[in-house]
């Protein structure tokens, strides 16, 4: 087997990665360290006016981006979103199952609704990504990466009022241990990050009580009761995102890495 340079084991270049919610928070994080990398980065989101800001940002840097209005609970915008990719870069060789949401609703005031809208966005949508994702890369013949984002609710709950979430998370990781093992065969390695407290603009709002929040693409992380004493930033799942994506993690799938400063030890 070839052993790679240390130059070549983080290089994306010519590959194409598909990264969902990759605008804002955790999403344009990622999109930053795989865009640096190399790779063509098409970002998927349903609120494509943020979306382009943060191709244009990106593509001042350099970087080969672009944006396809993409709500990933509906089946047809999936297929439509691997499609304009494939028109646009002509691959797809990298997923990143990013887009969620965790709107904090006590099981007491839980309706259908809001479960039912969680539960399409956190899990059908990493389904219909990576189903018509994965078609396509055993179309292409050369394998590929999948990484999904979970959370560490997807181990043990965080606090009151996110069953939902929790629901959708648990069953994320559940289903990247079970294509993992059905895409393997095709050498589609499928991964999951599990993140911990992150300051993002989501969770910024969530503090703030609901108000807007003007968060900068790379905040200070705030103090936090974790062993590393800090929250996380986007940047720091990130670069866990760009070591799955690489010839770094040439010999896992099924996998789940924790990222949480410590935050499960207590």
């Amino acid at each position: 087997m070839e052993i790679l340079s240390k130059d070549k084991l983080l290089d994306l270049s010519g590959k194409t990665a598909i990264v969902t919610g990759g605008s804002i928070g955790i999403g344009y994080g990622i999109s930053y360290r795989l865009a640096e990398a190399g790779a063509n980065i098409v970002i998927a989101g349903r609120n494509i006016d943020e979306a382009k800001k943060a191709v244009e940002e990106l593509t001042q840097k350099g970087f080969k981006v672009k944006a396809v209005k993409t709500d990933v609970s509906l089946e047809e915008d999936v297929k439509n979103l691997v499609a304009e990719t494939v028109k646009l870069f002509g691959s797809v060789d990298i997923l990143v199952n990013n887009a969620g949401m965790f709107p904090f609703v006590p099981l007491s005031q839980l309706t259908s609704e809001v479960f039912d809208k969680v539960i399409a966005t956190n899990l059908r949508g990493v389904f219909l990504c990576t189903k018509y994702v994965s078609e396509q890369m055993i179309k292409q013949g050369k394998g590929g990466k999948i990484i999904n984002i979970t959370s560490i609710d997807a181990l043990h709950p965080s606090m009151i009022g996110l069953s939902h979430y929790d629901a959708s998370k648990h069953g994320v990781w559940g289903f990247t241990k079970n294509v993992a093992l059905e895409l393997a065969k095709n050498n589609i390695w499928v991964n999951a990050v599990a993140p911990g407290g992150v300051m993002t603009p989501g969770v910024a709002i969530a503090q703030a009580q609901g108000k807007p929040v003007d968060l900068p693409r790379n905040p200070e992380p705030p103090k936090m009761e974790v062993a590393m004493g800090r929250m996380g930033v986007p940047d720091d799942i990130g670069k866990t995102v760009l070591f799955l994506a690489s010839s770094m993690a040439s010999y896992m799938t099924g996998s789940q890495i924790v990222v949480d400063g410590g935050y499960l030890l207590k």
